[in-house]
């Protein structure tokens, strides 16, 4: 079997940011396959480095910027990703998962397959509990990761 890396990506402590990291945690509750490995990456997706060399399918889960309204699911390829034709909030004190994708690629170590399960924030306020808007899609990001991991095992 193929091994699946779910990495939730985002800062816990920013409200809606924190989305991958909940969705991690929700996924958590749950038995999945052996090939599937959770990563609670937070902010530093640089140091994931390893998990995304090892992987054969990589679904990140992070907020997205867009014009959507708060709570909005969108569903990224990777040549979307790779392009750079997702609108992507950019930290300038951090590397963020397009950056890190890059650096992936020029080691020749990028996944076959790379999904990116965006959810627009509502807030970005310092607080560990998601929007309503956000929470109201968190069951929807699980069912859509679940979905891709049982495509994937096929």
């Amino acid at each position: 079997m193929k091994k699946i890396v779910v990495m939730g990506i985002g800062n816990y402590i920013f409200t809606d940011e924190g989305i991958g990291v909940h969705a991690i945690m929700e996924l958590e509750k749950l038995k999945l396959p052996e090939n599937v490995e959770l990563v609670d990456c937070g902010t530093a997706s640089m140091f994931t480095n390893s998990h995304i060399a090892d992987a054969d399918i990589l679904i990140a889960i992070d907020a997205i910027a867009s014009d959507k309204e708060p709570g909005a699911i969108v569903v990224y390829d990777k040549e979307d990703i790779m392009l750079s034709r997702v609108p992507m909030k950019i930290s300038p004190h951090q590397i963020g998962f397009q950056e890190t994708l890059l650096h992936a690629r020029l080691r020749g170590d990028i996944p076959d397959i790379v999904k990116l399960v965006g959810v627009v924030p509502k807030s970005l306020d310092a607080s560990i509990v998601l929007t309503d808007e956000c929470q109201k899609s968190l069951p929807e990001v699980v069912k859509i990761v679940l979905d891709f991991i049982e495509e994937f095992n096929k």
